[in-house]
């Protein structure tokens, strides 16, 4: 644990009063306590406990479903390693970034952008994988925040990627973003966006829960955009303070070489469903059987 650069928890009791060290201790005993589930550190209390707004059975359910799915979702959760071959694709393909400026609500910006559009090196999982490689790290260094925003810029997508969408993927991924992720989701944002939108949403909706469409918003162009997300919180190629996106993508590299020891810390905390209290959970009890999917054929 020495090695791992953390948020310093004592700064994140300061950030909100609403963050009582007995509640968060309480939980985290909870946590220890149960059979099933690997042991978290005081900040991981506090992200879960903050994200679900301190209601403690959210919480609960929240982390319990963030280990099983981090157990049972081996492309997302394995190989969580910057020097392997799969990981520094990804991280060529697109760049990941937490931008520097938060908005003025004070939430912090997730940023996503393709860089090499040939479809053939787009690997959705990988791709998931690093982005969310990129929102942990931040929680785990930066701490709470009072909300996070996704942004996505679609320039460059082509039809050719979306045939790489795997429905069951999305379906995986989604469900981790609503029922386990330790964030205040407060905006994902797509601009940019393609004429093929639609059928791109088509396969996301039946996935997403009221409360995430309420937060679902597709603009044309950053211009659009800005509406929401001030400009100077974006990347230079947008008109923005930031740093440009080949210089974020560069630095992000860098980030994820230099933390391979906190994932591969993080990539040891799973659970052992062996010793669950009550049924042992498996992929297809949380998702669905795969072949499901078979009748999703793409248009």
């Amino acid at each position: 644990m020495m090695t791992l650069k953390l948020a310093d928890v004592s700064t994140e009791y300061l950030k909100d009063k609403d963050l009582k060290k007995d509640d968060v201790i309480t939980f985290m005993t909870w946590v220890n306590k149960q059979p099933h589930l690997p042991e978290i550190n005081e900040l991981q209390a506090i992200l879960f406990l903050q994200s679900c707004y301190y209601r403690n059975e959210a919480a609960k359910a929240a982390i319990d479903n963030f280990f099983t799915v981090k157990t049972h979702c081996p492309e997302f959760f394995r190989e969580r390693n910057a020097t392997v071959k799969t990981v520094k694709a990804a991280l060529d393909v697109c760049v990941f970034a937490t931008l520097p400026k938060k908005t003025p609500e004070g939430y912090t910006i997730f940023f996503m952008k393709l860089v090499d559009t040939s479809p053939n090196k787009f690997i959705f999982a990988d791709v998931l994988k690093c982005l969310d490689m990129t929102c942990l790290l931040h929680l785990h260094q930066q701490g709470t925040s009072s909300g996070h925003v996704i942004v996505i810029d679609m320039a460059g997508v082509v039809l050719g990627h979306m045939a790489r969408l795997g429905p069951l993927t999305i379906k995986k991924f989604l469900y981790y973003l609503q029922e386990a992720m330790p964030v205040r989701l407060k905006g994902l944002h797509f601009f940019n966006i393609v004429p093929f939108m639609d059928k791109i949403f088509a396969l996301m909706r039946p996935f997403m829960k009221k409360e995430l469409m309420s937060k679902f918003y597709m603009h044309n162009s950053v211009n659009d955009l800005v509406n929401f997300i001030p400009r100077d919180c974006l990347p230079s190629d947008y008109r923005g303070t930031s740093d440009s996106a080949s210089v974020l993508q560069e630095q992000m590299k860098i980030k994820m070489r230099d933390n391979i020891p906190f994932f591969a810390w993080e990539e040891k905390q799973t659970v052992d469903e062996t010793v669950r209290p009550g049924k042992p959970k498996s992929v297809n009890e949380i998702f669905g059987v795969e072949g499901t999917f078979k009748k999703l054929e793409l248009d």
